[in-house]
């Protein structure tokens, strides 16, 4: 069959994929050196004293970028200042709120995995939704939904891809996509080799109008935390792609139009020992540093304690009365007193926007930006 980028892809082969991929000597090399990388990360995250520290560090970092994919740029300025103070989440610009709802709706999964320990439609439906704060659901069979080339590509908006659709066609193929997620129909691959092949698969499928590139993306991170190689979903997967944007798209393409599955599997294996080693690396650095703050800030201050070092650590920028809920103080005269000291010290430095101020954590930023 000759593909046709210009007509619904109703032939899309439902999985496993045939073939052995994993047989193949190259895939097999690359298979165990992204495993070990992988597996660095879970010894990284047992050093963390709370593991939930990542949600707005490691993991805000991967929704920031998941939605740059998208052309949805937010400033971190922007970012860090919703993220230290919740209440004022929703008063963000929308490019940020679209950032937030990425990382919200990253945990929902994450949460529904670990209570359910299966994928269903229901909760990659859910995921969807509240990236998109809408009511949505699987594209109706109308729908024309047409991929076409970015400004960037040659020939741009010529149509790249059409994906499926028809009466019960994808509602069909979700359905054999879940199964395979859910090993309910297991072939020989390895759970990390699946991830790769079942990205592909979503991408190709399409499900939803919009939010499919940000969906398949956190699909990843649950199938990594679903089959335990991944502990808690924090793998900063999607810089790599931002980095190797055109490669990313021309080996999807590559499996569609010349089954093509193993330089596909490569890119991807690849990304995950990328973003393994970097991960690692980033939760080392800012593991090594709560160290150094702590050592230094008790001797300094005798009120300062863990708890306060694990909470300046959880975000970069932090507001007064959350640090006054974590050593439990209410009076608002003993709270600025405690936050001039821990300026003046060098612990984190103020910074006013109108007549709200932000406390910084300097080190913890520069570490996250990667310098």
């Amino acid at each position: 069959m000759v593909f046709d980028r210009n007509k619904p892809y109703n032939e899309l082969p439902l999985l496993p994929p045939v073939g052995g991929i994993q047989d193949d000597p190259e895939i097999l090399k690359k298979l165990v050196s992204a495993s070990r990388a992988l597996s660095s990360v879970n010894n990284a995250i047992i050093t963390l004293p709370n593991p939930y520290m990542l949600i707005n560090t490691i993991s805000i970092q991967e929704a920031r970028s998941s939605t740059e994919i998208e052309n949805i740029f937010t400033t971190e300025d922007e970012l860090f200042k919703a993220i230290s103070d919740s209440e004022k989440e929703e008063q963000t610009n929308q490019q940020t709120r679209e950032v937030l709802r990425y990382r919200e709706a990253l945990w929902t999964g994450f949460n529904s995995i670990s209570d359910k320990d299966k994928f269903s439609l229901e909760t990659i439906i859910n995921i969807f939704r509240q990236i998109k704060s809408t009511r949505l659901a699987i594209r109706p069979p109308h729908a024309r939904v047409i991929i076409r080339r970015g400004n960037t590509d040659q020939r741009p908006g010529n149509i790249a891809y059409t994906p499926p659709r028809g009466e019960g066609i994808i509602e069909a193929c979700m359905e054999n996509l879940i199964k395979y997620l859910n090993d309910e129909e297991p072939g020989n691959e390895d759970p990390l080799i699946k991830m790769c092949i079942a990205h592909y698969q979503f991408e190709a499928i399409h499900p939803f109008q919009d939010g499919n590139g940000r969906t398949g993306r956190i699909l990843n991170l649950l199938y990594l935390v679903k089959t335990g190689l991944l502990l808690q979903p924090v793998l900063y997967l999607s810089k790599y792609i931002i980095e190797n944007k055109e490669s990313y798209y021309y080996h999807l393409a590559g499996v569609t139009q010349r089954k093509d599955w193993k330089n596909w599997i490569l890119f991807m294996l690849d990304a995950v020992e990328q973003t393994s080693v970097n991960t690692s690396n980033l939760i080392s650095d800012i593991v090594h540093q709560m160290d150094e703050t702590y050592k230094y800030a008790s001797k300094r201050l005798k009120w300062y304690n863990r708890d306060l070092n694990e909470a300046i650590f959880s975000q970069p920028y932090i507001k007064a009365k959350t640090v006054g809920r974590v050593i439990k103080k209410t009076s608002r005269t003993t709270i600025t007193k405690y936050m001039g000291e821990l300026v003046s010290e060098g612990i984190l430095s103020s910074r006013k926007d109108g007549l709200e101020v932000y406390y910084l954590n300097d080190d913890l930023i520069r570490i996250l930006s990667g310098n």
